[in-house]
């Protein structure tokens, strides 16, 4: 019934609920979610969960779907190509990577800001975004990809406050001192992360593609 419920909602958002009442998950309710709204299903009991376990869309919700970006060639000192050509400079000036910093997570936090920008373009934001498809090649010399790295680049942008309390929740950038996060949200997709062998573009270790809802409009 639940599947079928879902199958049958026009996709067309979003009005995050965050709290005790998602926590829960949003099929422990008698209806499914309000047309026009998106309602993640949390973990119970975690006051800063990382990842929604699914995700309701009601009927009649507008929906944006991004394609697959990676970061971009930001670093013009590095040579073209390299993983290290990847690094945003605004972010990291002169391309250098403080302590602790790997590159996968300073790509993984240049490609989030270009996710950020092309949300933008569509009048979206990061608290739109409801489900998100994570692409990880292994760094050079790397036996495996860097989810680590990873998750410290996504927690900057996502799932980053206390549903408690409602204040963030502090935020290493390598082995830092947790700190603000660079976009303080409470959104928390659905999420997937896979390690795979060549992303397309050379010198690419992520790419990072999201689906976002508009709120309902008057």
């Amino acid at each position: 019934m639940k599947r079928k419920l879902l199958a049958g909602v026009a996709v067309l958002g979003v009005t995050f609920t965050a709290g005790a009442g998602t926590a829960n998950g949003w099929w422990d309710r008698p209806k499914p979610p309000r047309p026009g709204t998106v309602v993640p299903a949390l973990p119970a009991g975690q006051a800063n969960p990382m990842i929604a376990t699914g995700v309701g869309i009601g009927a009649n919700t507008a929906v944006y779907k991004t394609s697959g970006l990676g970061p971009a060639a930001l670093n013009t000192g590095a040579p073209a190509g390299s993983e290290a050509s990847y690094v945003d400079t605004a972010v990291f000036p002169g391309g250098v990577l403080p302590a602790g910093v790997t590159i996968t997570e300073a790509q993984g936090i240049n490609a989030l800001r270009r996710i950020g920008e092309n949300l933008k373009a569509a009048g979206l934001s990061y608290d739109d975004v409801y489900t998100m498809r994570v692409f990880l090649q292994n760094p050079s010399g790397a036996a495996t990809a860097d989810f680590a790295g990873w998750n410290r680049a996504y927690r900057q942008y996502f799932a980053n406050t206390d549903l408690t309390t409602g204040e963030f929740v502090p935020v290493p950038l390598g082995t830092a001192a947790p700190a603000k996060p660079f976009v303080v949200n409470k959104a928390r997709p659905s999420r997937f992360a896979l390690e795979i062998e060549n992303l397309p573009v050379a010198g690419w270790l992520v790419e990072v593609e999201v689906d976002a809802a508009y709120g309902m409009r008057s």
